[in-house]
This record gives C-alpha cells, sequence and structure tokens, in this order.
C-alpha cells in the first residue's frame, strides 16, 4: 500500500537540498520501487541551464542505481501554491519504469492523484 503522506515527508525532506538558483523553482520528489523502497530526488541546475536534471528522474535514477527494477509511485513536491506536474521527458521515463504508476501532484490546497496514463496518454513505445 502507498501513503503519499510518507512520500510527502521524504520529497519534503529532499526539497531542502534541491539547486535552483537559476530558476527559483526548487522541487522535490519521491519515488516508491517495486519492493516498497523509497528513494528521492530534487531538481539540480547548473548556470548554462542545458545541465538540467527534474527531482523526479533523479530519484528514479537513483532508484535504478541502486536495483530497483519498476516503479509504482512518484510523488511531485515544490515550494508553490501550484501544483507541479512532472515535464514530458519526466512523464515518458515513469511510462518506461511505471506503466501503472500513480502520481501524487501536490500543492499548498492538497495531493491529487492520476495515473501516468492520464499525464501521459499517448507515450513512446519502441516495437
Amino acid at each position: 500500500m502507498i501513503d503519499p503522506l510518507r512520500l510527502y515527508t521524504e520529497a519534503e525532506k529532499a526539497l531542502t537540498n534541491a539547486g535552483a538558483e537559476t530558476s527559483g523553482f526548487r522541487v522535490g520528489a519521491a519515488v516508491v520501487d517495486e519492493t516498497g523502497r523509497v528513494f528521492t530526488g530534487c531538481n539540480q541546475e547548473n548556470p548554462s541551464i542545458t545541465q538540467v536534471i527534474c527531482a523526479e528522474r533523479l530519484a528514479i535514477f537513483k532508484a535504478l542505481s541502486e536495483g530497483a527494477k519498476s516503479i509504482k509511485a512518484v510523488l511531485i513536491l515544490s515550494e508553490f501554491d501550484e501544483y507541479c506536474y512532472p515535464c514530458g521527458s519526466c512523464r515518458q521515463l515513469i511510462f518506461e519504469y511505471g506503466p501503472d504508476a500513480q502520481i501524487y501532484i501536490t500543492s499548498g490546497r492538497g495531493i491529487m492523484r492520476y495515473s501516468i496514463t492520464e499525464l501521459l496518454p499517448n507515450p513512446f513505445v519502441r516495437k
């Protein structure tokens, strides 16, 4: 069972390490793998702006580098009151490692849940 409040707490901790000097848009994320392990990430920017990595991508790559085979859930948190949705690249990556993944989007108003296919209805699929 996925506990969004636990994921929120973990993403909030990760948010404190976000490096968003260029955009000022700090994001934290937490992902759950197929065994229930939780991995976190935060966005990191470089002054050249071409070397940016989103919080959710960092968390997924961290999970994969530690042996995760698939992703079951992702929670995304920002410092702003607006809902923080994953970008297109992150949506595709989430789909590739979690085609049934639940995505939790947070704001000052609460947590919304989506399936990855609701956020990415026509993913790229290799045939």
